[in-house]
């Protein structure tokens, strides 16, 4: 269609430029200056549309922009030079009235074969990115700045040389008509044939300046979006390298910065959560419990978690990544305990009152432990849900938890749901002082701390997927991780 555009352009402006520069074709009636100029431009189209085929579209995609290019501005050379030949052998035409039309058609093709180059560099930029491929960069590439540069210098040159012949030609005219019209209408007609010239260049130079601007900003939007995207924590995007020049470089060096951000984050998360389940399991064996009940209750914080997340009262803050913190952090809810003599902690039978009081201390010492970690990686989400829930697992709705007593809202969501998925999983599992109860009188236990010592929405969720926490029981029993 661009092609269309310039070459219907093209042979409408070329017999009234010629008429305005070259005298010798001023003087020829109109459909011996028209039909030739339509007629090879019309040839000039149909030989570039088998031209194209071979020399454009069959070419690797780094090299269709410049093969795009050099066709078309080599087709308009072409018919500057066809159009001269006719014009010497058909009217006599000297040498210099061809060279004006050489100048006048290669100048359209110039900026044709900009505009038409470009709209190809999106047309590649699109195929990359529909058929997720890639364009090697070329080491030796020409720079999208020196392009501009180019542009813009033989822009100034052919204006300025089509308004020398311009000035020439009238020179010559008025030195013929001499005093045979006013000097008014003389004026008139120079102005006239200035704006011609004006109206034919500025709107081709805005054309390209704006197709130019419009592949820099397409480069430059995918740029900032895929910054955007990883500054946000997201690292599965990346750049479509669909150019061979310094935006393709950029392109491909940004993807590669990203890929290296993605491995080293995934690196560093995997180390993390090794680290967090090694602490935590190493606390768990100074207690009567086994590993599986790490797995068993993360899992189940994170089963409440979901069931919960479109719920009025927490669809605010419990989004994708907030369950994921709390599901890493759930297993350090009872890191304190590494603080209780063993005497307390592996006891069998019941605790005396100031045992207990003992006991009672283990959420305080956790959540100092952590908070010695916050000082040293600074202000950290995962480490405050952490905190909250080694802080806070054990305090209940009514407020006759421990140990600071906190009541309803009070208590952070995070120690609310951990409270949930702790006691079910104590009730389930069989200890030295008590035999596993079993699913349905755990959660009639659940139900009936409804509103003292569990969050009511809480349990209504785990009502809701109280098969789920059955499979997650059975998936991770004791007996399955020894």
């Amino acid at each position: 269609m661009r092609r269309i555009i310039h070459y219907g352009a093209a042979a409408v402006i070329i017999p009234i430029y010629g008429v305005q520069v070259c005298p010798f074709v001023e003087g020829l009636p109109a459909f011996s200056v028209i039909i030739p100029i339509v007629t090879l431009f019309a040839v000039q189209y149909l030989a570039g549309k088998l031209l194209w085929d071979s020399l454009v579209n069959k070419k690797p995609l780094n090299s269709q922009v410049r093969s795009a290019f050099r066709v078309e501005l080599l087709l308009f050379l072409a018919t500057g030079i066809s159009l001269t030949i006719f014009n010497t052998v058909t009217f006599s035409f000297p040498l210099e009235s061809g060279l004006k039309l050489i100048v006048g058609i290669a100048g359209l093709g110039f900026f044709a074969a900009i505009d038409i180059a470009l709209q190809v560099e999106r047309n590649v930029a699109a195929t990359v990115l529909a058929n997720h491929t890639e364009i090697e960069p070329e080491e030796d590439y020409f720079p999208i700045t020196t392009r501009m540069v180019i542009f813009a210098t033989i822009s100034v040159l052919l204006i300025v040389g089509i308004f020398i012949l311009l000035v020439i030609k009238d020179l010559d005219w008025l030195v013929k008509v001499g005093n045979d019209i006013p000097l008014a209408d003389g004026r008139v007609s120079i102005i006239k044939e200035f704006l011609f010239v004006l109206s034919v260049t500025l709107p081709h130079t805005l054309n390209v300046i704006f197709s130019f601007a419009r592949n820099i900003r397409s480069s430059f939007d995918a740029q900032n979006a895929l910054l955007l995207q990883t500054t946000l924590g997201d690292y599965s995007g990346s750049i479509p390298v669909a150019s061979a020049d310094e935006f393709g470089v950029m392109a491909k060096h940004t993807n590669r910065m990203v890929d290296t951000i993605r491995e080293r984050t995934e690196e560093l998360g995997r180390t993390r959560d090794i680290t967090i389940m090694s602490l935590a399991s190493l606390a768990e064996t100074r207690d009567n419990e086994t590993g599986a009940h790490l797995l068993r209750t993360q899992r189940y914080v994170r089963a409440l978690a979901k069931k919960l997340k479109d719920h009025p009262r927490f669809c605010d803050f419990l989004d994708i990544e907030t369950i994921d913190l709390l599901f890493k952090s759930a297993p350090l809810h009872d890191i304190g305990k590494v603080g209780i003599p063993d005497a307390i902690l592996l006891k069998p039978g019941k605790l005396t009152d100031d045992e207990f009081e003992i006991m009672k201390g283990h959420p305080a010492i956790g959540a100092e432990a952590l908070a010695v970690a916050q000082k040293g990686l600074g202000p950290n989400s995962f480490l405050i849900l952490a905190s909250d829930i080694s802080l806070t697992h054990h305090e209940k709705w009514d407020g006759s938890g421990y140990p600071a007593g906190l009541k309803g809202d009070e208590i952070p969501f995070s120690g609310r749901l951990m409270a949930v998925a702790d006691v079910y999983d104590a009730l389930i599992s069989k200890r030295v002082y008590k035999p596993a109860f079993s699913h349905e009188k755990a959660c009639k236990i659940i139900i009936e701390g409804k509103g003292t010592h569990f969050d009511p929405d809480i349990v209504d969720a785990f009502v809701a997927i109280e098969d789920e926490f059955c499979d997650i029981a059975r998936q991770y029993g004791d007996e399955n991780t020894n």
